[in-house]
């Protein structure tokens, strides 16, 4: 079966002409659901991440995944000039020798802010032991917004550590910050930003995890998670007419069952357009264990008006400039029909172009393809672990190639024969139980 498909596959690679080069769309468009590559030619690995934007640049921090251990490896910091192209910085908050966020603990959803009054720029996040039963809030400064960031120990409130787990952080207009629990508590912080020193808000009802904020024409924006683990939820929100509250839940943001387009909120970016403020929603697909290389993000542009938040509809590529969707993905499309959940089982096909899109189907028994490309003199170019597990049904892209030097490639596409699969605090098991891969058409730039 396989080598009858191989031959199907070689047949209509043949018969395509490629006289010019086609429009690639992926050159200036936010890519969802696909990993990125940073200038390296290594997966942006920056996940329950924050942007400060500074002088220019998009800074991007976020928790730099293993593929092997949820134990802590460090906080990455990545810049851009226009959130499309990714330069790593460096891995601004390092392992500890011990404490915290030393060997065998837990950090995660690092939020970084600069101080107005001190210049200095911090950096908040959730430590924890690896059985999340010692949550903590964690303090790291730095003089420079790349760091390195020193870790100074744990934020404290009355002298005592703050304890819960999913943390965020929010910056008011008049550069007060605040800190943003999980479970709906708020602190603002004191002037240097280095201690919380009041509690604004105790338990908002109904509040969840992974917060986010934002604060528009005098109303203030909660959003939140469901408690479901890794696994995505329909996300919801929160109003308030200042921050104290009262907040009232105002319900999700997304279509229904879209569970938020299968991600889960982390921050919202305030984007400057012309006069304006567009507010981009910014989520995570979590895809334990192989988080470093598989897990991608959804990052959208909201609306936001007259105490209503939504996101109408889920835009795979989209213009960060012009805000507007890439409806025409452009390319020479060659139609694939390779569906297979036997480990090692490939679909190779030969190609000529600077790039390369591989379109897909993931559903709830999903598992992980390997997809490599391969150059003429048969060495592996760029190679990524994809997910392709959904908990709902999901046609679109999973795998968007670096750009190229134009010449003669081969796109593999291998099962891995394993899936993505956790359990919660409780043992309540969530991912797939198969290994499924499906590719339904690729398209040749």
């Amino acid at each position: 079966m396989m080598k009858k498909l191989l031959l199907t596959t070689l047949a209509i690679i043949a018969t395509i002409t490629m006289v010019a080069q086609t429009a690639d769309p992926f050159l200036t468009s936010i890519v969802n659901g696909v990993p990125w590559t940073d200038d390296h030619g290594k997966p942006v690995n920056a996940h329950g991440a924050c942007i400060v934007e500074e002088n220019g640049k998009y800074y991007l921090f976020g928790e730099w995944k293993s593929d092997t251990t949820n134990a802590f490896p460090g906080f990455a910091c990545y810049s851009s000039t226009d959130l499309v192209n990714w330069k790593f910085e460096r891995v601004a908050l390092p392992l500890q020798k011990d404490g915290l966020l030393g060997p065998n603990r837990v950090g995660e959803r690092p939020k970084v802010m600069r101080c107005p009054k001190t210049g200095e720029y911090i950096m908040l996040a959730h430590t924890d032991d690896m059985r999340y039963k010692d949550p903590q809030v964690g303090l790291a400064v730095a003089k420079e917004i790349t760091g390195p960031y020193t870790f100074i120990g744990p934020l404290l409130y009355k002298g005592k550590p703050i304890k819960r787990w999913d943390m965020g952080t929010f910056q008011d207009h008049d550069g007060t910050g605040y800190l943003l629990m999980h479970h709906g508590d708020i602190y603002r912080l004191s002037k240097d930003y280095r201690k919380a020193v009041k509690k604004v808000a105790d338990g908002i009802k109904e509040g969840g995890e992974s917060p986010a904020m934002l604060h528009k024409d005098g109303t203030y924006y909660l959003f939140g998670s469901n408690l479901t683990s890794w696994e995505r939820n329909d996300n919801f929100y929160h109003t308030a007419p200042g921050i104290e509250g009262p907040w009232t839940k105002q319900g999700i943001f997304c279509p229904e069952g879209t569970l938020t387009y299968n991600s889960q909120s982390t921050f919202i970016l305030p984007l400057h357009r012309g006069d304006s403020i567009v507010y981009m929603y910014m989520g995570d697909r979590w895809s334990y264990p192989h988080q470093a290389s598989s897990a991608t993000y959804v990052w959208m542009p909201m609306q936001v008006n007259g105490g209503k938040v939504n996101i109408p509809e889920y835009w795979p590529v989209w213009n960060p400039v012009t805000m507007q969707p890439v409806r025409d993905l452009g390319g020479t499309v060659i139609p694939v029909n390779f569906k297979t959940a036997t480990k090692g089982a490939k679909l190779e096909l030969p190609f000529e172009g600077t790039r390369i899109a591989v379109i897909g189907h993931t559903f709830n028994n999903g598992g992980y393809g390997r997809i490599s490309i391969i150059d003429s003199q048969g060495g592996t170019v760029h190679t990524n672990l994809i997910d392709f597990y959904s908990k709902v049904d999901d046609h679109g892209l999973r795998y968007v190639s670096p750009l190229l030097p134009r010449g003669r490639y081969t796109l593999v596409v291998e099962c891995a024969g394993e899936h993505p699969h956790w359990s919660n605090k409780r043992g309540d098991y969530f991912g797939s139980r198969e290994d499924w891969v499906t590719v339904e058409e690729v398209r040749v730039y």
